[in-house]
């Protein structure tokens, strides 16, 4: 029988998280075990008048590349990648790995060195988010693989997905819509000011905000959401911190992660495991080791971390750091290959405090 939370999903992610209109262009991408998810979309933007493009993924392709391409053949971008980056309005991306293993064992600087060839799709994708030129919203099709790394059976992790979406409201676009009006107030609270100073029990860290924008997560971009997030000062941040999570990226897991920061830039890193992976991402290129995201986490709905960081970045009680890329429209000016999002947990005693003023203790707002 089929899951009507599948046809939900697809309404929700076409006419609130990026709405498609009429004459719109519009990529839809994802493993092909999302097919149900993957259809509805399709048939969802083609009803709004909309000119789909579905992309299917191959599972395996990625490690295939990264083993067998020769250095000519990393650093090759095809042009259609480019052509639709610069031309479509839209693009969906559904995350759907049916193994997200598969990457643990490449090389590093392969990766590197891809993503390093990449880096104007990054820079193109950027812009044109941030001027709305491309709307772009990411989801998740719940699979055995990411219900595995959650410790959850399927029907659980597909509860567990569905349900932080909201979509077992009657209205969950609505519902969206309230989180929105709640995160607003915590960013036009923000707004002016200069300094952010977040401490406790696993890090003491200065962030310079001055001049830079909070952005409201509300659903249209990720889905689900629930943060706020601004791209700091590249040469303020002062300070260190120990992430509490593993950070994965690119399919590889890396535990006890602490980075120091010195103007901005990170000058210190070690990593209980998976230390020279996290080295060699630092050293991408010169706007890695940048502080490009500064976030905290909104959505209490999300209880329980999944390794998957689309959710738990969200989790509620946690901020989370991103090395690398930040967004334009937050006026972050860094560039980089990557955009690594790394989570410290803030619930037993952390604390933030914004030009002086008492703003967040112990995953609470207090504004």
């Amino acid at each position: 029988m089929s899951d009507l939370r599948i046809e939900k999903l697809a309404r929700v992610m076409v006419e609130y998280s990026a709405p498609v209109y009429k004459g719109d262009q519009v990529v839809i991408q994802g493993m092909p075990v999302a097919h149900p998810l993957l259809l509805s979309m399709y048939r969802a933007v083609l009803e709004r008048g909309g000119h789909p493009l579905l992309l299917p993924l191959l599972p395996g392709a990625d490690e295939i590349f990264y083993c067998f391409a020769s250095d000519a053949q990393l650093d090759y971008v095809p042009p259609v990648q480019q052509m639709v980056l610069e031309t479509f309005d839209v693009s969906f991306h559904i995350l759907s790995d049916t193994n997200t293993k598969s990457l643990s064992t490449v090389d590093g600087a392969r990766m590197a060195r891809a993503a390093q060839a990449r880096r104007e799709l990054q820079e193109t994708f950027m812009r044109r988010q941030a001027t709305g030129d491309l709307r772009w919203s990411v989801t998740l099709f719940p699979t055995e693989a990411y219900a595995q790394d959650a410790e959850m059976s399927l029907r659980e992790y597909e509860d567990f997905c569905y349900g932080a979406c909201l979509l077992d409201d009657p209205d969950p676009v609505a519902s969206w819509k309230l989180i929105s009006t709640r995160q607003q107030k915590l960013v036009d609270w923000l707004k002016g000011k200069k300094t952010a100073r977040v401490f406790g029990p696993h890090c003491d860290l200065t962030v310079g905000i001055e001049g830079r924008t909070f952005i409201n997560a509300d659903g249209t971009k990720n889905f689900p959401d629930g943060e706020i997030f601004t791209g700091p000062q590249e040469d303020v941040t002062e300070g260190h911190v120990e992430f509490t999570y593993p950070a994965i990226f690119q399919g590889r897991e890396v535990e006890g992660i602490t980075l120091t920061f010195e103007k901005g830039r990170v000058v210190k890193a070690s990593a209980k495991k998976g230390d020279d992976f996290l080295l060699k991402m630092l050293d991408t290129d010169e706007g890695a080791r940048v502080l490009g995201e500064f976030a905290i986490g909104t959505n209490n709905g999300i209880k329980k971390f999944t390794r998957n960081i689309l959710f738990d970045e969200k989790l509620g009680g946690t901020i989370h750091l991103a090395v690398g890329a930040s967004y334009p429209d937050t006026g972050g000016k860094n560039k980089s290959a990557i955009h690594w999002d790394m989570i410290c947990d803030m619930r037993d005693g952390g604390e933030i405090t914004v030009d002086g003023e008492p703003f967040y203790r112990s995953g609470e707002f207090l504004v």
